[in-house]
């Protein structure tokens, strides 16, 4: 079991410790909720939670069959519904580094799908999960997890 100590600081601000390691985060509420934007917002962690979950445990199963996954990149574009306000669609994309081969594709995605995280989600959020062998010229777009309307 792991403890994390959650502090409210005022302002729709929170700081999160992680017990085992003390690592702290903040969070803030969204703009389009009340807040400033000016973190990660609860259901954004969400988000995080499963791109970086599905990272997890793909390298543990790539691990096993000697792909190398460093490299990989993930982004995640989550969708808010309003009534009630929720997660309605987490689109997860997931760039695989050139070394990884074609046919392990299939073994990762299932690797991915069955992580804690995408296994405790409702099944109301609709996780869209697309694997793509990354070629030079490729890149996932950095930045915000969320665009401005949806957050």
């Amino acid at each position: 079991m792991v403890s994390i100590h959650i502090e409210y600081e005022g302002d729709l601000h929170c700081r999160l410790t992680h017990g085992p390691s003390q690592t702290t985060i903040t969070t803030d509420a969204p703009i389009d909720n009340h807040g400033r934007g000016e973190s990660f917002s609860p259901t954004d962690l969400v988000a995080a939670g499963l791109g970086s979950c599905m990272a997890t445990v793909m390298a543990i199963a790539a691990r096993n069959r000697h792909i190398e996954l460093q490299g990989m990149r993930i982004h995640v574009q989550k969708e808010m519904a309003s009534q009630p306000r929720r997660i309605r669609r987490l689109g997860v994309e997931i760039l695989l580094p050139p070394t990884v081969e074609s046919k392990d594709l299939k073994f990762l995605e299932n690797a991915a799908r069955t992580c804690p995280v995408h296994q405790s989600l409702h099944p109301d959020i609709q996780i869209d999960l697309t694997l793509k062998l990354s070629t030079s010229s490729d890149a996932i777009p950095s930045g915000n997890m969320t665009t401005p309307a949806s957050s």
